[in-house]
């Protein structure tokens, strides 16, 4: 693989002026991974106790889907300017901010007694992570001393990135089994509460950058994302003709001209055009907003097949997905030579096509499909996603100056969760348009097909990544 330009910052020091050791150094990094950890796991950890939430709080089933996609949409929105904070005001500080927010509205979120609550509380858990997992992503990639280290410690981040939604399920299988699906987010507040005691004390801070903020910028990219989201699901209740729906991405399609216009006039643009003048990158952000929508799309389904088709217990259903992570964690282990032997492009290829091949059999899924065949599908997700995550970062980030690293990995982030946002809002409405009532079946093999469909897309954008690789 071409040799990346390397992401360098000046030596950060702690709030007392001083490098801080190399082992309380290491120990802050794994303690800023464990809230990265702790971000990505939300996206799914509630997607296993969605039955019981929709039971508990009446929830009807298009709008179960946002309780996941209210925290998509504020993580997505916002990542940007997430990023944009913390490159001007210090990434630990924004950092912490944003692990305060998430913790507080995690203990709201399992204190909710209706929808609108936790929905409510959902998106302001986004919020939160939208603030502090750009700089994470940034402090990884600006402290590595070289190129090796660098893979090293996205490797790490990749597969905490990966695996982190499978871990989620398995997680929520086993709290809102053994306690409450409150405990789903009752459990975020002990951990954001030792990282924002420890943190502190073991992470350097990071050099500000001058600069404004860009609030229109993130108002039209926020409100077109929230559009389109929203109309691709009221097209499952009242059809893709209906004026709502219409309506709907007709604004969207509107803000996101707007973003464009924006960012092209402003002093210090939220979205930084000169980081879309890379083929590349682009070819990556859109392969990572597919590969990620067709994951948390099938999560979504093969949690309602194992708990409602098979009569799965929340629990047995977290441990059946139990291969997925334990397949990316194989492959992170292996992934940084792999990527130097054969480069990122071709590993994004091979991983997209392992996914596709896993998905089809799933779009005749039915009562008595044997369970290999479940298992199989969930263990060639996690072998692609290990093989397609880190490569897909390093390409994001590649040739990023340590000023804009901050507004690159916010960019990164932000197609990931959308692309999840958008692919989950396809497919829950696919799944609602076709669903019959008494057969969950119905509607779950035509949300598999679109499932398919997105992870599809994704192979094709990883083909042109290799294709603009190729050309002299």
């Amino acid at each position: 693989m071409p040799q990346s330009t390397a992401l360098r910052a000046p030596a950060a020091t702690t709030s007392a002026g001083a490098a801080p050791p190399r082992r309380a150094a290491n120990i802050g990094l794994w303690l800023v991974m464990l809230a990265q950890l702790m971000l990505v796991l939300d996206a799914t950890v509630v997607n296993v106790a969605l039955p019981h939430i929709a039971t508990d709080l009446r929830f009807s089933p298009a709008q179960l889907s946002w309780v996941l996609n209210a925290y998509a949409l504020a993580f997505g929105g916002v990542l940007l300017l997430g990023g944009r904070v913390g490159d001007v005001f210090g990434r630990r500080r924004t950092f912490l901010i944003g692990v305060a927010a998430f913790t507080a509205f995690s203990l709201l979120g399992g204190m909710a007694t209706s929808p609108l609550l936790l929905v409510l509380s959902r998106a302001l858990q986004g919020l939160g992570a939208a603030f502090a997992a750009p700089s994470v992503l940034a402090l990884v990639t600006t402290s590595a001393k070289d190129d090796g280290a660098r893979h090293r410690a996205l490797a790490l981040f990749s597969a905490i990135a990966s695996m982190g939604g499978a871990l989620g399920l398995i997680l929520g299988g086993v709290l809102t089994d053994a306690a409450s699906w409150r405990w789903t987010l009752f459990i975020n507040v002990p951990i954001g509460a030792v990282i924002l005691v420890a943190v502190p004390r073991l992470v350097p801070e990071t050099p500000r950058r001058s600069g404004r903020f860009d609030v229109l910028g993130a108002v039209t990219a926020t409100g077109g994302a929230v559009a389109i989201v929203w109309a691709l699901l009221q097209a499952a209740d009242h059809g893709w003709t209906d004026a709502r729906t219409l309506g709907g991405l007709a604004v969207g399609a509107a803000l996101l001209v707007g973003l464009a216009i924006t960012e092209r006039r402003v002093a210090h643009p939220l979205l930084r055009p000169e980081l879309l003048r890379s083929p590349s990158r682009v070819g990556a952000l859109a392969a990572m907003a597919a590969t990620y929508g067709g994951m948390l799309a099938m999560f979504f389904l093969m949690v309602q097949y194992l708990e409602d088709v098979l009569g799965l217990s929340p629990l047995v259903t977290g441990l059946a997905f139990l291969p997925m992570p334990l397949s990316v964690f194989a492959m992170s282990r292996v992934i940084p030579r792999l990527v130097e032997r054969f480069g990122a492009e071709r590993l994004v290829i091979s991983g997209a096509l392992l996914r596709v091949v896993g998905f089809v059999p799933l779009t005749q899924i039915g009562a008595h499909t044997p369970f290999p065949v479940v298992v199989g599908a969930l263990v060639a997700t996690g072998i692609s996603a290990g093989m397609t995550f880190m490569p897909l970062t390093t390409l994001a980030l590649r040739n990023v100056e340590p000023e804009h690293a901050g507004a690159a990995s916010g960019l990164f982030q932000t197609m990931q969760q959308l692309g999840g946002a958008v692919g989950l809002a396809i497919v829950a409405s696919t799944y609602a348009a076709f669903a019959v009532p008494g057969d969950v079946l119905a509607g779950g093999r035509a949300g598999f097909v679109s499932a398919t469909v997105l992870s599809g897309l994704a192979l094709v954008a990883a083909v042109g990544l290799s294709l603009r690789a190729r050309r002299p």
